[in-house]
């Protein structure tokens, strides 16, 4: 199933533009009233002859800090590297400022794991000796920054796109452990912490073996973080597979983990205690998925075969 990843980050930013400005535009928000912040509707360039036939992302009217006058902030998402970006992000300047007759501060934000190289930042048009245009904008290119330069920031965005930034494929149970431990201990509310977390989820798909590691390490933590790290776990474990977004990507979750659940905990079983005899073996692959997914919870509490085969007999 496809991810709707220009959705995703659009839902994600909304909710936490005050907090993107913050990270990656602070001289802008220093200039902005961050309480007078509000979306403007994008409109399609197809009478502008634009190929890609594109709608803008975010357009955004911010009021200035004890001021009348206002500017407006182009935010736009690229979840894939783009050759005409430069000139895409002229033309929706151009289109915004003549429309609104307001200065247009163009962001863009490239979520892309590859290609590495930097994305265009301006557009130029010149001829013989003349210089007809020199346009900049922004770009906040996520696979240019470092996932460590972020560990235990109290943004709590940057939690979630730790798990877009750079790193190694060895890192990604690390990141994801980090970035969700990082959200539990920040001050939000129940829906921000929900998006966070699916977000994470999402961007963070870990195979067997890295889940392992993962779910050892949530093992270790105190029981104020580990307690609501695994409802989030259990909440992406039962739903199975992503299904997009839908009141702030809410039932964004690991695609597929219900499904190897099984091989997983055969895996956690061996690693922490040996062998499995084969009787247990027979029995914890008969467990339905619920009770599959009961037990991998459970796991972090059985400290012995013993009480695994208690547990499955009685739990």
């Amino acid at each position: 199933m496809s991810i709707d990843h220009d959705g995703i980050f659009k839902q994600l930013l909304s909710a936490f533009l005050v907090e993107f400005l913050e990270l990656f535009a602070p001289d802008l928000l220093a200039e902005i009233d961050p309480a007078e912040l509000y979306l403007l509707p994008t409109e399609s360039f197809v009478n502008l002859l634009d190929p890609d036939r594109r709608t803008a992302d975010l357009l955004i009217h911010a009021k200035l800090r004890g001021s009348p006058s206002a500017i407006l902030i182009h935010l736009e998402h690229q979840a894939q590297n783009d050759d005409l970006l430069d000139r895409r992000m002229f033309r929706y300047f151009a289109r915004f400022y003549d429309h609104y007759d307001l200065v247009v501060c163009p962001v863009v934000l490239c979520s892309y794991p590859s290609p590495l190289r930097a994305a265009a930042q301006s557009h130029r048009l010149a001829f013989a000796k003349r210089k007809i245009l020199n346009f900049h904008y922004q770009v906040v290119q996520l696979n240019h920054l470092q996932w460590r330069d972020y560990l235990g920031h109290p943004n709590p965005l940057a939690a979630a796109l730790m798990a877009r930034m750079r790193m190694v494929p060895r890192e990604r149970w690390q990141v994801k452990a980090a970035a969700l431990k990082q959200m539990i201990s920040l001050t939000l509310n129940a829906e921000q912490r929900r998006m966070l977390a699916a977000f994470i989820s999402i961007y963070l798909p870990l195979n067997a073996h890295d889940s392992a590691q993962f779910d050892a390490d949530v093992a270790t933590w105190q029981p104020q973080t580990k307690e609501p790290a695994m409802e989030f776990i259990s909440e992406w474990e039962q739903k199975g597979i992503e299904k997009g977004i839908e009141k702030g990507i809410e039932k964004g979750i690991e695609k597929g983990r219900i499904v190897e659940r099984r091989d997983l905990l055969f895996y956690q079983l061996e690693h922490r205690f040996g062998p499995l005899p084969e009787s247990l073996r027979g029995q914890i692959a008969m467990l339905s998925p619920e009770r599959l997914l009961a037990l991998s919870t459970a796991l972090f509490d059985l400290t012995s075969l013993a009480a695994v085969q208690g547990w499955v007999d009685h739990g």
